[in-house]
């Protein structure tokens, strides 16, 4: 097995060792979705509307993948963290595997046994229902190698291996993004699929991406198939469970929110819907380091917390937190000088669609670092094992804030009043999230300093 190093050294060296490849990687699974929007959308309007309507089905599935490899992070790196016997964290790796590709299966098939009804329910047309469906049988077929790939990538991280998680992601983005045109227009000979095209270039990403993670797992001795596979294993998906499941939960909920957060700005008309949209496009790509840094603090406080190293662990999250802080005021600032330009790549100029995205850029991006701080927090805790808080704050930024914070919002001061429900979700989220690290032992401040020492 790899060196469990991060128990030694400088904390941010720790850190930086996993979420720094981990930039690449996230950003790489955020191409696939803006790839297959654009290559859908030279089909026309309705197959773009049907990627609109599978995403937040497929976002709050996608939870239930995020929420299993949280799960795997937290008892693996912990594992790690106590020195256990090596063939008792590869069972670990084993049964979370296991876990989440059953899971998956019987997911698959009951999303794809009613997709036609829930996609009627949230409003397609006969056009875009027709569209949709030929998107989603494929796109369940992928999805138990997507939970898979990523329970794998969640056992690389608890080794400190976030370049081979990187790598895994990439890969899987490179067979998707390559593919789509291929598929979705035909060439060479190919007759192309149209919607169904693009999804079965992610289902072929995402198998590839499973196989090259399982064979990289074997070679590097982070998973054994030659042991007593059923060995431990209740208390093995206990543990995860209790981890994955609050986690995948919390996952969920964001989606959700934001579904009723756009169905708030559609009060305003269609250009606003347009501009919003185009604004958290953005957004999304800008938060891909912040995101990636969620994915580093776990292990780092996994395997600290299992090494009885605490006050380390601590030191993590303030590391985090001031990396937060400084990435996401310059962040802030790049989106507020140049709000009209970046909005422009994904809104027409001149139109009132690009004017409601640019003013979202420079209000809401001040406070993104807001949002980084909750997303690492919440990963810290699930690495600690307490899921519960992590489940609690995203709920809490949701329902209590954000989604309540619109609807007034817009009725009382119009777009304005959306924008200003973003940024209290996101700054006001950071004092909950201290009090839920104090009261987990991770406060990451001392004699109101961070702890950086």
């Amino acid at each position: 097995m790899t060196d469990r190093n991060l128990t030694d050294g400088p904390v941010w060296k720790a850190l930086m060792a996993v979420s720094a490849p981990m930039t690449f990687g996230v950003l790489a699974v955020v191409s696939v979705g803006l790839a297959d929007a654009y290559f859908l959308g030279q089909l026309g309007p309705e197959p773009l509307a049907a990627v609109g309507f599978v995403y937040p089905v497929t976002a709050a599935i996608t939870s239930l993948a995020i929420g299993l490899s949280a799960g795997a992070n937290a008892v693996i790196s912990q594992a790690l963290g106590r020195e256990d016997d090596d063939r008792a964290v590869q069972r670990l790796a084993l049964h979370s595997m296991g876990l989440g590709v059953a899971l998956a299966v019987a997911v698959a098939i009951v999303f794809a046994l009613t997709a036609r009804d829930l996609f009627a329910i949230m409003g397609a047309g006969e056009g875009a229902l027709g569209e949709a469906m030929a998107f989603a049988p494929i796109w369940a077929v992928s999805f138990p190698f997507l939970v898979g790939s990523m329970a794998l990538n969640a056992v690389f991280r608890a080794h400190g291996d976030g370049a081979a998680s990187a790598a895994i992601m990439i890969l899987s983005a490179i067979f998707a993004i390559g593919l789509n045109p291929v598929l979705i227009f035909g060439w060479a000979g190919i007759e192309g699929m149209g919607t169904a095209g693009a999804a079965t270039a992610t289902l072929i990403g995402r198998l590839v991406a499973v196989l090259a993670a399982v064979i990289y797992a074997v070679r590097r001795g982070y998973l054994s198939l030659c042991l007593s596979p059923f060995k431990g294993l209740v208390g093995s998906v206990r543990e995860v469970v209790l981890v994955g499941a609050p986690a995948a939960f919390s996952n969920a909920i964001n989606p959700a929110g934001m579904a009723l957060v756009t169905a708030a700005v559609a009060t305003l008309g269609d250009a606003a819907v347009a501009g919003f949209g185009a604004a958290t496009r953005v957004q999304t790509v800008a938060l891909v380091p912040l995101l990636a840094l969620s994915a580093g603090i776990g292990p780092v406080v996994g395997q600290n917390w299992g090494a009885e190293q605490q006050d380390r662990a601590r030191r993590g999250v303030a590391v985090a937190w001031a990396l937060c802080l400084g990435y996401g005021l310059a962040v802030g600032a790049v989106l507020a000088l140049l709000a009209e330009p970046i909005a422009g790549l994904f809104a027409d100029q001149g139109s009132d669609a690009l004017t409601y995205a640019a003013s979202y850029l420079r209000v809401v991006g001040w406070s993104l670092f807001g949002y980084g701080m909750l997303v690492t927090a919440n990963a810290a805790m699930n690495a600690r094992s307490k899921p519960l808080y992590s489940m609690g704050l995203g709920l809490g930024r949701i329902s209590l804030i954000y989604v309540p914070g619109a609807w007034i919002g817009v009725t009382a001061f119009g777009y304005g009043g959306i924008l200003g429900a973003a940024v209290a979700a996101n700054v006001l989220t950071v004092a909950a999230a201290l009090w839920c690290l104090s009261r987990t032992g991770l406060t990451p401040v001392q004699g109101g300093a961070l702890r950086l020492a």
